[in-house]
């Protein structure tokens, strides 16, 4: 018997994240220790000395369900902010706030809307759900164009999806523009403004969209502790929105969603500034080393606020020949493909002695 299942469902494309650094020795027959893994925009860094402390501190407490209201986790937040506790809602990954928003507002056959070369999981939560994704054309610099949004705005929309700044091209869109954007956006569609990479703007980049929420009703924040915070293996994120809002996303969030460890971690991350500049500050070196070298070699690339910098290589033939050369020196970076830029590439900043290693085979093919 065949198992039946919605064409939503059957058409879904998986998600496909940067290549496991085991994987890539099991299949190259590199040292797992040689490979440099530049490719799922992770901090070089690691991970907070006080999040490594919680950690270690917590262990012999797992066999214990963790606090599925995350009441801890959630004052941490409130405190660090400035924002009502009842406002958050915590994910496993913001990838889970992002389904979570999806799942509580979607009915098959309504439309979401997104910009073309944004995140992929933005897509495949608005499929999951049975909705329709509408892709707004781009900026001439590859962001997001919010004019083009609007003007997809239909009866059927239900959710919008702004990633600021924007993966895989690294573009930041301008506060005023869309604080503007919002006011035009009707309260009855659920805005949704992914600020996973926020920790590695500059101050006067950083968002201030919290300060927005009183306002605008329709507004949900998504952040991330994968990324500056250096918890991805313990997928960990959360959502910020009216009070409203977050019930009702409470209604269809998986009980125990986020483990006890990541909640730990996370409450000691949050208190560990001195952490996340370094963080930023190497982000920052490396970010210029990186760029130095495209100029060098003439390579066209997109000017990047997040961890990462995306890179053309001309077409997808001579891309995926790159990709390949890196991976076999022990390279790990990111074809994207399938964010409809089959020619670029997109490799993460790490670490100096890291982006040296990336450099010395970018040129050694060239």
């Amino acid at each position: 018997m065949a198992i039946i299942t919605p064409k939503y469902i059957a058409e879904l494309e998986p998600y496909e994240g940067g290549r496991p650094i085991k994987e890539v020795s099991r299949e190259l027959g590199i040292a797992p220790e040689k490979i440099v893994k530049l490719a799922s925009n992770e901090n070089p860094l690691g991970l907070s000395p006080k999040a490594k402390h919680a950690i270690d501190e917590c262990i012999n407490e797992i066999h214990r369900y963790p606090d599925g209201n995350g009441y801890y986790l959630k004052r941490a937040i409130s405190e660090k902010f400035s924002i009502d506790s009842e406002q958050i809602i915590l994910g496993n990954g913001s990838n889970d706030v992002l389904e979570l928003a999806a799942r509580t507002v979607l009915s098959p056959g309504d439309e979401v809307i997104f910009s073309k070369h944004a995140f992929a999981v933005y897509e495949i939560v608005t499929k999951s759900a049975g909705g329709i994704g509408l892709k707004a054309k781009p900026t001439d610099e590859y962001g997001h164009s919010l004019d083009e949004f609007l003007k997809l705005i239909s009866k059927k929309t239900k959710l919008i999806f702004i990633a600021n700044p924007n993966n895989p091209t690294g573009n930041l869109i301008d506060k005023a523009e869309i604080l503007k954007f919002l006011s035009r956006v009707p309260n009855h569609i659920l805005v949704v403004l992914d600020e996973a990479y926020d920790e590695y703007l500059s101050n006067d980049a950083k968002s201030i969209a919290l300060s927005w929420l009183a306002e605008h009703k329709n507004l949900l924040i998504s952040r991330s502790f994968s990324k500056a915070h250096g918890l991805a293996g313990l997928r960990i994120g959360y959502g910020v929105g009216d009070k409203k809002v977050i019930n009702l996303m409470n209604r269809v969030r998986q009980p125990f969603n986020v483990n006890y460890i990541a909640q730990a971690a996370a409450i000691a991350s949050l208190k560990d500034d001195e952490f996340i500049n370094k963080s930023r500050l190497i982000n920052d070196q490396g970010r210029t080393q990186l760029e130095e070298a495209f100029k060098e070699l003439r390579i066209e690339f997109i000017t990047s606020y997040g961890n990462f910098i995306s890179f053309n290589l001309g077409d997808e033939t001579k891309a995926m020949m790159y990709y390949q050369h890196l991976l076999e020196n022990g390279v790990i970076v990111r074809p994207i493909k399938n964010y409809e830029l089959p020619s670029w590439l997109r490799v993460s900043i790490g670490l100096k002695k890291e982006n040296d290693v990336f450099i010395k085979y970018l040129k050694s093919f060239m």
